[in-house]
């Protein structure tokens, strides 16, 4: 399994391998689910939210979601497939 930080800046996969955004992660990496939610980061945001297994940090995400593009989505509306973010057991990684 990645660590949180690999997981949170994960861009891609080459087959069995995670592509990791070198410079966001050493940059954002210290950062909470919320704070990367309120510098617009939503992406790595709902990644960290899901890497925590906390509802209600998933929950926070979309209410600053919601509020930045001021058309609200309903709870439950699937964010995974929004951004793209799903977790996979994969074990190596490429940062680039």
């Amino acid at each position: 399994m990645l660590s949180r930080e690999d997981f949170v800046f994960t861009i891609g996969y080459d087959g069995p391998i995670a592509v990791v955004d070198k410079k966001a992660r050493q940059r954002y990496k210290s950062l909470s689910s919320k704070e990367l939610a309120e510098k617009g980061l939503f992406r790595p945001a709902y990644a960290s939210a899901i890497w925590s297994k906390k509802p209600e940090e998933m929950d926070e995400v979309l209410a600053i979601y919601n509020k930045t593009i001021g058309t609200p989505l309903a709870p439950g509306v699937s964010l995974e497939r929004l951004f793209g973010v799903f977790l996979m057991d994969v074990k190596r990684t490429m940062a680039l």
